[in-house]
């Protein structure tokens, strides 16, 4: 198998606050926007974004997965600044994991969890 593009898409309830969103504060431009349906890309190698309507299914017992779209980032520390002075949403606020993962978490308008990842080794590793 050969991977040659990383889409993720995702169904929303109100498509045009999640492109703000994503344009506003995570550097998206939008590529495609037809029949209530938008693709977003960049210009690095971040993988696409489709953003869909969500439609309504009938009530279910179980419980929706969580989603979370994680982004590997450089300079974390500077972006969670830039995200606080543009008015993000952040729900977990930078910190380092026993593992050597920075990780900033932010919430779009839909509830979507977008977190932000720059790694350091371990003292030793």
């Amino acid at each position: 198998m050969n991977v040659t593009a990383t889409t993720v898409s995702l169904s929303v309830a109100d498509v045009p606050a999640a492109s703000r969103f994503f344009a506003t504060h995570l550097g998206f431009r939008e590529l495609v926007v037809a029949e209530g349906i938008v693709c977003l890309c960049r210009d690095d190698a971040a993988a696409d974004i489709v953003l869909l309507p969500r439609r309504d299914e009938p009530p279910s017992p179980e419980k929706p997965a969580e989603v979370i779209v994680s982004f590997t980032v450089s300079g974390i520390a500077a972006e969670q600044e830039r995200l606080r002075r543009e008015g993000a949403t952040i729900t977990e606020p930078l910190r380092l994991e026993p593992w050597g993962e920075w990780v900033l978490r932010l919430t779009d308008p839909n509830g979507v969890v977008i977190q932000l990842v720059e790694w350091q080794p371990p003292a030793g590793a």
